[in-house]
């Protein structure tokens, strides 16, 4: 039975690396004591030994220690065997390539599936839709397909955006680049937005945190869904 976290940031404005989201994290571990980080998506360029320590400070205050998959021989071993599993944020086309490149997509979704308790993070979220297809990265390098892990039944648009009233700029909106996507592609999108982060058990989809989730559907106009709603598509 899948347990996942499914969060647009790993860091909100004000504190530090997932602080906001410890208190949920505190229970969604629960009893785990070593805990699989997968590094891919390389923030800023970092190496994954660095990205390895800075989520592992706040995992130390949960009494978790974390291991970076790359310090594994065998990366699918180390996704089947693992306790628990974290994938940061980063470079969405990056980590696709990465899981890839590993063999690990169809591991990772079997151990997700069989409950293994997942959180991810930004890139790390968006892989647990249908594809990749509505991250907000640039296309550094080209991963061997978009489809992704299909944990949930819809694409995720992490870091979702507002248009903001007065404002000069000129470019596409998300909501905008979102209904592009649709023109050619069926699969519905929800804008999650920074703070907010969806709860996952089985195949109850609950909406969490302080802020409304934006639903888009091709063909249909976008909806606002409240925060504690279950989402069904």
């Amino acid at each position: 039975m899948k347990k996942m976290i499914v969060a647009s940031t790993s860091t909100v404005y004000g504190s530090g690396p997932l602080e906001y989201l410890l208190p949920t994290l505190k229970e969604h571990f629960k009893d785990i004591k070593q805990l699989l980080f997968i590094p891919y998506a390389r923030p800023s360029g970092i190496s994954y030994d660095e990205y390895t320590t800075k989520v592992s400070k706040p995992f130390a205050t949960l009494g978790i220690q974390v291991k970076g998959i790359h310090e594994f021989k065998n990366p699918r071993t180390a996704v089947n065997q693992a306790e628990g599993i974290f994938t940061g944020g980063g470079n969405t086309f990056e980590l696709v390539n990465q899981l890839y490149r590993n063999g690990l997509i169809y591991v990772l979704k079997n151990a997700v599936e069989n409950g293994t308790p997942y959180l991810g993070t930004s890139a790390g979220s968006n892989i647990c839709g249908v594809t990749m297809m509505n991250t907000n990265d640039m296309p550094i390098v080209y991963p061997p397909s978009y489809d992704t892990l299909s944990l949930i039944p819809f694409n995720i648009n992490a870091h979702y955006l507002d248009p903001i009233e007065g404002s000069t700029h000129m470019g596409e909106t998300r909501e905008t680049r979102i209904k592009e996507f649709h023109i050619y592609n069926e699969t519905p999108v929800l804008g999650l937005r920074e703070g907010s982060w969806l709860e996952v058990f089985g195949d109850e989809i609950v909406l969490r945190g302080p802020h409304t989730a934006r639903l888009f559907k091709q063909g249909e106009t976008p909806v606002e869904l409240a925060t504690q709603t279950k989402i069904s598509i």
